[in-house]
């Protein structure tokens, strides 16, 4: 795996992994590969804070941070629009959906006492503040989710050396985020989980290397062992970023009921919704899902207007899965298709060394077909 990205990231394996639980992000920084912690929805205090936990964990170890900055939602010509705003756009049809959704399930109220959770912002000074935050420590790369990186966070980036990355679904995104700066691009395909787009990743990758040669490219989507790896290798990426297969480690924060259905799910158990977020997303397929497939029930709001729709309803739910029948059918979490593979509890570091002996192993075999 002697790639440039591995030298342009500073680790012994290019494989980079997303998660939201600094735990795991921390573990693979420390077992070779570059962990990167979603940080969209924290407040700055919140990250000051993860971020000096991980960097106390992994010592010189890099690590980077993803961050939402998207192209496109409700209320961007604004700036971003505050709480309030955002409640006064959502129809009442819609509201009486959740709750009537939630009551058919038998999901009652949240304790008088529990905390709201607090609304995913893409207000232009939230994000910049996070950025500002990210800056401030010794982060090896920023990822910018939907979109082309903003001007500022490339600047910025290049400033201080640290790796600008950005994902894409098209070529046509992969060249407009090379435009606009970025020094590394992600080729994510349709199977991953979260936002992506409509192409496999064994199309996607093998485009995007040909639209932007020579900034470098990871193919993510669907990548979880060593055999996945050597295939994207051999598509033109340099690397691999992955995602979902953290899920289940012994070290992910995941909700103990949603990674029991990630343990027993095919990658048939996926489906690509705008329930969650407004935007499709790749998630485990689950009553809530298939109720706002329903023609007949409204259609999704758009991000972040839905995020705030849900937000109690969520929390209701997580809170309730645990002990309820109808909480634990609606329950879900973004997924790609690879969860049909991760069938069981390990830990990060094992998963990571099964990667990469499985990768040489491949690569092994492929030798001797190769010899007369």
């Amino acid at each position: 795996m002697q790639t440039p990205v591995r030298e342009l990231l500073g680790v012994d394996f290019p494989i980079v992994a997303f998660t939201h639980c600094r735990d795991v992000a921390a573990a693979v920084s420390k077992a070779g590969g570059l962990g990167v912690l979603g940080v969209t929805g924290h407040t700055p205090e919140l990250l000051e804070t993860e971020l000096n936990w991980i960097e106390r964990e992994i010592g010189d170890r890099p690590y980077g941070v993803d961050i939402l900055v998207p192209a496109r939602f409700v209320g961007k010509e604004e700036g971003g629009l505050d709480s309030e705003r955002m409640d006064a756009l959502i129809p009442r049809e819609h509201r009486g959906f959740v709750e009537a959704l939630l009551q058919e399930h038998g999901v009652p109220p949240l304790p008088p006492d529990t905390r709201p959770r607090r609304d995913l912002s893409f207000e232009n000074q939230h994000q910049r503040e996070l950025v500002e935050v990210a800056f401030s420590h010794r982060i090896r790369l920023v990822a910018n989710a939907l979109g082309p990186p903003p001007d500022w966070m490339i600047e910025r980036g290049h400033e201080q050396g640290v790796v600008v990355a950005a994902l894409a679904g098209t070529a046509e995104h992969a060249r407009r985020h090379v435009e606009a700066g970025a020094d590394l691009v992600v080729a994510q395909g349709y199977e991953a989980g979260g936002h992506t787009g409509e192409l496999a990743t064994m199309v996607l990758v093998p485009e995007v290397v040909d639209a932007v040669t020579p900034v470098p490219v990871l193919a993510a989507g669907g990548i979880g062992t060593g055999r996945q790896i050597a295939a994207s290798l051999a598509l033109g990426a340099q690397g691999v970023w992955t995602g979902s297969v953290w899920l289940t480690t012994e070290e992910a924060e995941t909700h103990p009921v949603v990674k029991r259905k990630f343990l027993e799910a095919t990658s048939s158990d996926t489906v690509r919704s705008r329930s969650r977020t407004g935007k499709p997303a790749r998630q485990l397929r689950s009553a809530w899902t298939d109720a706002w497939e329903d023609p007949a029930n409204p259609d999704p709001l758009g991000l972040p207007v839905q995020t705030v729709l849900i937000r109690e309803a969520w929390q209701r739910i997580e809170h309730m899965a645990h002990k309820s029948p109808g909480a634990e059918k609606l329950i879900n979490y973004f997924v790609g298709q690879i969860v049909g593979s991760m069938n069981d509890v390990r830990s990060t570091r094992s998963v990571i060394e099964e990667m990469v002996q499985e990768y040489f192993d491949t690569i092994e075999r492929l030798d001797a077909w190769s010899q007369p």
